[in-house]
């Protein structure tokens, strides 16, 4: 068995990693850090509210994560009834919560939709919107909202994390966050090519 992945449950197929229990308790230690709570301190009123907001941020922050991770993996190749059986629901219920389509939106001579792309084209497309003056600003359902702006940009895909230093000193930038990856946005000052 694999070190990454917990064992399947009597009746069905898991591929949850390894650890998955504990992300309840990292979350709580997480939530009571946001409320200011001390171990040692008992809760007056104005506490449990500190807990109760601290709490709904969380939970917001999930359902996000929840849906980019879905978006990712349709972007990878998941179908929706591989996504519907992880997730406890039927294909059709998965797509209709998960599957909302971004580029049915306004666009403008200053914002678009590009798209579709996956996980596997995504890179050369923005690399060609980039040389025409565009910049992500944002991640959907197969697609990216980009901004015209009056240079080149370069774009660079790298999977989430806390510190983004080391990017920012090499003059990158976040475009958009989209987890698990977060893409990069470096002008590259220049004039954008022809359409």
């Amino acid at each position: 068995m694999s070190p990454h992945r917990v064992s399947a449950p009597v009746g069905g197929a898991s591929t949850a990693p390894a650890g998955i229990d504990s992300i309840g308790d990292d979350i709580g230690r997480i939530v009571l850090d946001a409320a200011g709570v001390q171990e040692a301190e008992g809760l007056d009123a104005e506490g449990h509210v500190q807990l109760i907001a601290a709490s709904a941020a969380a939970e917001r922050a999930a359902r996000t994560l929840l849906h980019r991770s879905v978006v990712a993996a349709r972007a990878g190749g998941a179908s929706w009834s591989r996504i519907g059986a992880e997730l406890g629901m039927s294909r059709q219920a998965a797509q209709q919560r998960f599957g909302a389509d971004p580029s049915a939106g306004e666009e403008s001579a200053e914002e678009r939709w590009l798209g579709p792309v996956t996980a596997f084209d995504e890179l050369p497309e923005l690399e060609a919107a980039g040389r025409q003056g565009w910049r992500t600003v944002g991640a959907g359902m197969l697609a990216h909202r980009m901004r015209r702006t009056d240079t080149q940009w370069e774009h660079r895909r790298i999977l989430w994390r806390v510190s983004l230093d080391r990017e920012r000193q090499d003059g990158w930038e976040v475009g958009c966050r989209a987890f698990p990856w977060i893409y990069l946005v470096r002008d590259l000052g220049i004039p954008p090519v022809a359409d």
